[in-house]
């Protein structure tokens, strides 16, 4: 049995309807089972593994509250702060992260990048927790599309990396399926991104492999996250996504039209390209 994806534009709407193929049915994980289901991330944090080294997390002095978390408790919401003890850590990635903290903890913005409209990057691109992400599943690429700013990652299918991968904003993404996972492996991503909102620097040497796959029934998308870089990280480690699932067809979401600083903060300007790309 063979179901087509669409992309059909109605009302202002981009609505998505992804594919599976099977013999007799559904052979691979079907991360979009009807045409107005997007996944939402629970966290702009990476979650640690059950054993071995984990992800950059939050400086023990100074313990992330999302905006989340202040809603619920009437906490005050804080910035990012990582944690430069992090084993994972080389040392001029620990001094990165350094300063960045000195300059939040001096009363500077600490706002995620997005906030200005930048490309997040990969692995970045799994966390943004306001809009949702959507999947078309094809029989030779896999798109990962972001509601915010309609960011794409293309994922092709069944092929190995190119010989000379040309460094992008999010790299170049290969993928195969096994039984119920995604599996995509990332090269090329360039310099100009950070691994995750503490800002952890990378290199072009930067490798991320990303398996998705769902749980709890169906209401849960996890993503098992693997980064190895031995231009900045002591040693490779493993990080965990999970996504709730978020029913409605991706809106126009368009960063730049709707980006303002009402707070005269020191803040990153907008992109803006210089040239076209065509």
């Amino acid at each position: 049995m063979l179901r087509l994806g669409s992309i059909c534009v109605a009302a202002g709407l981009l609505c998505v309807v992804a594919a599976a193929w099977g013999a007799d049915g559904p052979a691979t994980p079907d991360f979009a089972p009807a045409a107005n289901v997007g996944w939402i991330a629970v966290g702009t944090e990476f979650l640690p593994p059950s054993s071995g080294p984990g992800p950059v997390m939050f400086d023990p002095a100074h313990p992330r509250v999302s905006n989340a978390e202040a809603a619920a408790t009437g906490k005050q919401p804080t910035f990012h702060i990582g944690d430069v003890n992090s084993p994972i850590l080389q040392p001029w990635a620990k001094e990165e992260i350094r300063k960045r903290d000195a300059f939040i903890l001096a009363g500077n913005p600490g706002y995620t990048r997005q906030a200005a409209c930048w490309p997040m990057g990969t692995p970045a691109f799994l966390l943004y927790p306001v809009q949702p992400i959507y999947f078309v599943q094809g029989p030779k690429e896999v798109l990962l599309i972001s509601q915010q700013d309609h960011e794409v990652r293309h994922i092709h299918l069944d092929v190995p990396h190119s010989a000379r991968v040309k460094p992008s904003w999010y790299g170049e993404s290969v993928g195969h399926y096994e039984g119920d996972t995604l599996i995509v492996d990332t090269v090329g991503i360039n310099d100009r991104t950070w691994v995750d909102n503490y800002r952890t620097p990378h290199t072009d040497r930067l490798h991320t492999v990303e398996r998705f796959h769902m749980a709890d029934g169906g209401k849960t998308l996890q993503v098992d996250l693997h980064v190895e870089d031995p231009g900045a990280f002591t040693t490779p480690w493993n990080a965990i996504q999970r996504y709730r699932r978020a029913d409605g067809p991706i809106g126009e979401s368009f960063c730049a039209e709707g980006n303002f600083n009402y707070f005269n903060y020191k803040v990153e300007p907008i992109p803006e390209a210089k040239r076209p790309d065509f």
